[in-house]
């Protein structure tokens, strides 16, 4: 029975990257030599078990062999027969197919890290491809689970200064044409997609799924987007696919979180359904957005709260960047319709997101975005209102019911017009100021 460090523990550590999770292969044991050594049996479709002291996660050596379509079509064989090879053939890329003896005992002593690499198992060229800062399939079996397309595009948004090689380019263009891709389920396409929006540079994920043609087939709304033409005044990237991504790069440079992510990848689908006579104008493509959003966060089974947060800037974001220009009474409308009030975190991030939209366009991405603390201002002061004494007042008076809550709703937009004038007469001394 022996024990290995595989995976990405592995890769991350050679790398000099943080290792989060450490996954391990035993070679040579049976699911009864685990269970007398106290480990945990927890994997449901293939012999995983859970150390009894770290609680990491140890598999048994395996092979898969495919006899279906999609990433469920697998048999899968673990014995204590099969090797480490073997085992690691069957993974996605080089680079995850490395295997050490052991994690090493120092990462920060180079003597220790040389010794420790020195041990390490490595039959498909995962560490010639590191240092080549390459992404390459290990055999052909990689084409026989359409998952590895989503995994390869999240690792290359991940490593960004990494290349796909173009044997792995042409096979995942394979792969998407056989109609592999069709079979993704919704489960694991949100998973990688997820996963990957939150990535560093998440732009590049979806230009890895362009160019195999795999975005087509998982996001047609959002494949679309690159035919669609813009008002250059507006938007200098020249369609809606490179605002897009504008978009996303700066929501990742401002550590959004994936709510904000996915309300920025999703806010300008209507533009898509635009009529062909009115481009490269785009009037009411809110509506179309929320449309197209409804029907793609149904399909993927995407959480609520990144739903109704894409829904609400979908809805909303024209009305908030032209916010500025608004009054007191009109500002008080929006938040009314953005239930501001009594969600005010996601009304931040509906700005958050509104920001990354203003800011991602070629040549503005280091503008400010005036309306965000504005808006914020506003939603304060709506908020500071105590509206016991008011409804007590408004009672005492003898309103009742839509009576009471309108004067509440007065009192709310007379401290928004107050912090409004507060607001922009300082907003205006501090530009006399520059």
């Amino acid at each position: 029975m022996q024990t290995y460090m595989v995976g990405g523990a592995v890769r991350d550590r050679l790398l000099g990257l943080p290792v989060q999770d450490r996954d391990w292969v035993v070679v040579g044991a049976t699911p009864q030599d685990m269970a007398a050594r106290g480990f945990m049996p927890v994997g449901r479709d293939f012999p995983v078990f859970l150390h009894p002291q770290t609680h990491e996660e140890y598999a048994l050596a395996r092979t898969e062999r495919k006899q279906g379509r999609g990433y469920r079509g697998f048999m899968v064989y673990a014995s204590a027969e099969v090797t480490l090879e073997q085992d690691l053939a069957r993974r996605d890329l080089t680079i995850n197919a490395i295997a050490a003896n052991g994690d090493c005992d120092n990462a920060n002593d180079p003597r220790s890290l040389h010794e420790w690499r020195a041990g390490l198992i490595d039959p498909f060229g995962g560490l010639r491809d590191l240092q080549a800062r390459v992404l390459r399939h290990v055999s052909d079996a990689f084409r026989e689970d359409p998952v590895r397309i989503l995994r390869l595009a999240r690792f290359a948004a991940r490593f960004h200064d990494f290349s796909v090689a173009p044997q792995t380019q042409a096979l995942m263009r394979v792969m998407v044409r056989s109609g592999e891709a069709d079979h993704l389920v919704p489960e694991r396409v949100w998973q990688e997609l997820s996963r990957g929006l939150m990535e560093a540079h998440p732009a590049r994920m979806f230009a890895v799924l362009r160019d195999c043609g795999a975005l087509a087939v998982i996001l047609p709304e959002v494949d679309h987007l690159w035919d669609v033409p813009e008002r250059l005044e507006y938007h200098p990237e020249g369609n809606t696919g490179a605002h897009l991504m504008l978009v996303l790069q700066t929501a990742a440079r401002l550590d959004a979180p994936l709510p904000v992510r996915y309300a920025c990848l999703t806010h300008d689908l209507g533009k898509a359904a635009t009529p062909v006579e009115v481009l490269p104008r785009h009037i009411g493509h809110e509506k179309r957005s929320v449309d197209l959003l409804k029907l793609l966060s149904q399909r993927l089974r995407v959480p609520n709260d990144c739903h109704e947060l894409a829904e609400l800037v979908a809805r909303e974001h024209g009305n908030i960047h032209r916010s500025g220009d608004l009054n007191a009474a009109a500002v008080t409308r929006l938040l009314e319709r953005c239930d501001a009030l009594r969600k005010p975190a996601r009304f931040a991030d509906a700005l958050l997101a509104c920001e990354c939209d203003a800011r991602g366009r070629a040549g503005r991405q280091d503008e400010s975005y005036p309306q965000r603390p504005r808006l914020l201002a506003a939603l304060a002061a709506a908020r500071s209102v105590a509206t016991a004494p008011i409804a007590q007042a408004a009672q005492a008076r003898g309103a009742r019911g839509q009576a009471v809550g309108h004067a509440i709703a007065q009192a709310r937009m007379q401290a928004i017009a107050a912090r409004l004038a507060a607001h922009d007469k300082m907003t205006a001394l501090e530009q006399r100021m520059i």
